[in-house]
């Protein structure tokens, strides 16, 4: 065999290897699967997620209807000697169970508020109701002002206004930046999705 043969088998060998390397598309999918995987699951994540919190926003709203229907009504009373008085934290805890399908109360939730707050008072005049989300600071992402919430409703004939606003944490990074407005105490990058609700009434001459 001649010395050019020799050197040329190689060359042949390789060149086969790399024409049926090149022709296998056998794991093509997988591959393609692997580099697209990510950021599809991201999307359905985020996807998933904003659905979620937009669930759970209606879920606050009902609840905040719900429970302002009934001090409308007289169901619910302060402070009056009647069998329908609660407490601020056995309003609480009608709150929450109106939310605990989707949104659970912490065991110390009802003395020492970590997502839910509420503020029910009585409104003496319409002209003072209060049209904007209470924040610590001027920023629209600044932490939730609790200082000045209570638990007073209104009695008969009166105005009541009840306002809930719930810390939901948002977990997807592709969403967070586009849906988080509260920044929490100590953190300097906004993290939660501050849902808000509020009801009106005027009660019943119960």
């Amino acid at each position: 065999m001649s010395t050019d043969t020799q050197s040329s088998t190689p060359r042949l060998w390789l060149h086969h290897v790399f024409r049926r390397l090149v022709g296998d598309r056998k794991g093509a999918t997988a591959i393609e699967f692997a580099i697209l995987a990510l950021p599809f699951f991201l999307v359905v994540f985020a996807s998933i997620e904003t659905f979620v919190a937009f669930t759970g926003e209606q879920l606050l709203a009902n609840a905040t209807d719900t429970l302002a229907r009934k001090i409308r009504t007289g169901e619910i009373t302060f402070n009056q000697g009647k069998s329908t008085d609660m407490t601020e934290a056995q309003f609480r805890q009608a709150f929450c169970d109106e939310i605990a399908i989707l949104m659970t109360c912490s065991a110390t939730e009802l003395v020492d508020p970590e997502k839910l707050y509420l503020d029910v008072r009585k409104i003496t005049d319409l002209k003072t109701f209060p049209p904007a989300v209470p924040r610590i600071g001027s920023s629209s992402s600044s932490d939730l002002d609790t200082s000045g919430f209570q638990f007073a409703p209104g009695g008969a004939g009166e105005f009541t206004m009840v306002r809930a606003y719930y810390r939901w944490e948002v977990i997807t990074d592709l969403v967070r930046p586009y849906v988080t407005n509260l920044r929490p105490a100590g953190t300097t990058m906004p993290r939660d999705f501050l849902m808000v609700a509020t009801a009106t009434v005027q009660n019943e001459n119960y």
